[in-house]
């Protein structure tokens, strides 16, 4: 990192939570569970963002309903938000291991000169499958990964230009960007791993017009969520466990299915 810098605690992992709805929740039970320490930092509560990611092992950006992208007056979807895409320009370029949900790997994408615009297909939101990439095969966090995923989907915008040098892992047919990585150690993903049912039974709770206008029956859209839950932490369990392993420096984030996977 830059000069000066404080030995890195080895377990050290800074969650950023940019809405109170969506906090790290399942996600961070298995970073946990994966031996990282999480220290969250709530910057919608008014909580400073670092200077800089001295001193820890990974970054973890999570979601939120603002919008990656400025308003029309220029001002940011957040006040916190241009210093947190200088955290996530410091985390690529000094490969501290980053994973950024939703919202997170929106902002992933607009700090490195990716573009993000409200999604042309509408909101994409409950269950959903998603392709794995070719080019996932060759990445240790990806290559485990069924070819068809189920994700859980929760989101108005999208990101239609990925930062150039960025490597597709995975895509839909009308949301081709889903999950991506950016140098070595930085990836994004635009679904949710994080939720359990009672989040997105919040989630629904508070969009009734939101659901209405898009034919979704809240109760129905709950029930499908759930029912899904197993097949998501079966996925999604076991990728965290990876992503805490290439944190800690257990497991090489270029092998793919060279290296033993957990």
């Amino acid at each position: 990192m830059e000069a000066n810098v404080s030995v890195v605690t080895a377990n050290r992992t800074l969650v950023i939570e940019n809405d109170p709805t969506d906090d790290a929740r399942r996600l961070g039970g298995w970073l946990t569970e994966g031996g990282l320490d999480l220290q969250v930092c709530r910057p919608h509560a008014g909580d400073p963002l670092p200077g800089s990611l001295d001193g820890y092992a990974a970054l973890v950006v999570l979601g939120g309903e603002q919008h990656a992208y400025p308003a029309p007056d220029g001002t940011p979807g957040a006040p916190w938000f241009p210093a947190l895409e200088g955290l996530l320009r410091k985390a690529v370029r000094y490969e501290v291991a980053t994973l950024a949900v939703c919202l997170g790997a929106q902002l992933l994408a607009t700090a490195h000169a990716g573009t993000v615009e409200r999604s042309a297909a509408g909101p994409e939101i409950g269950p959903r499958l998603v392709a794995r990439r070719d080019a996932a095969e060759r990445d240790a966090l990806w290559a485990p990964v069924p070819l068809g995923p189920d994700v859980l989907q929760w989101h108005l915008d999208e990101i239609t230009e990925l930062p150039r040098g960025a490597t597709l892992l995975a895509a839909s047919t009308y949301y081709p960007n889903q999950a991506f990585r950016l140098g070595t150690r930085a990836w994004g993903v635009q679904f949710h791993i994080e939720c359990d049912t009672a989040m997105v039974a919040d989630w629904a709770s508070t969009s009734p017009a939101e659901l209405a206008d898009l034919g979704i029956d809240p109760g129905e859209l709950v029930d499908a969520c759930d029912a899904i839950m197993p097949d998501l932490e079966e996925v999604w369990r076991p990728f965290a466990l990876r992503f805490a392993a290439i944190a800690l420096g257990t497991l090489k984030p270029g092998a793919g299915r060279e290296l033993p996977v957990i």
